[in-house]
């Protein structure tokens, strides 16, 4: 706001030529046309500060505006990467999922291995302990206790 040095001290000039009378402070202003400039300096003032305040309100708007922009492009950049992160732990889960069930075929072909060389393993342990547990076994049944 700029200040207005003529007005001010035609206002001064106003304000010294007060007298009192009869405890009632009046104040006399040299003219109308000094008051009509005070009046006109106040709605001035006022204007001002109408002004002022819709300008700050503009400015808070603006920034209120602009938070919720960035809060929508934060919100937005947030859902890609989670939507990219699980786009990969899917593609790893796939691959995972091929690796180990692959061709139902090729499975049975690999488990249908494995329990074959688990029987012949087993087969070859009871074949190698059977003479024992056969002698064990007859020791059992042809001694009588007492």
């Amino acid at each position: 706001m700029k200040c207005n040095c003529s007005l001010l001290f035609l206002i001064l000039l106003g304000v010294v030529l007060m007298y009192k009378v009869s405890d009632i402070a009046i104040m006399w202003f040299p003219s109308y046309f000094l008051f009509s400039q005070i009046l006109q300096a106040d709605r001035g003032g006022i204007q001002a500060l109408l002004a002022a305040e819709q300008d700050a309100q503009h400015i808070v708007a603006n920034a209120r505006a602009a938070k919720t922009a960035r809060l929508r492009q934060a919100k937005e950049e947030a859902d890609r990467e989670v939507a990219q992160y699980r786009a990969q732990r899917e593609s790893e889960f796939r691959k995972k999922l091929a690796e180990t069930s692959g061709d139902s075929g090729s499975n049975v072909k690999r488990l249908e291995a494995e329990t074959n060389q688990k029987i012949q393993r087993l087969t070859a342990e009871a074949n190698k302990i059977a003479p024992e547990v056969t002698a064990l076994l007859m020791k059992y049944v042809t001694t009588v206790r007492n």
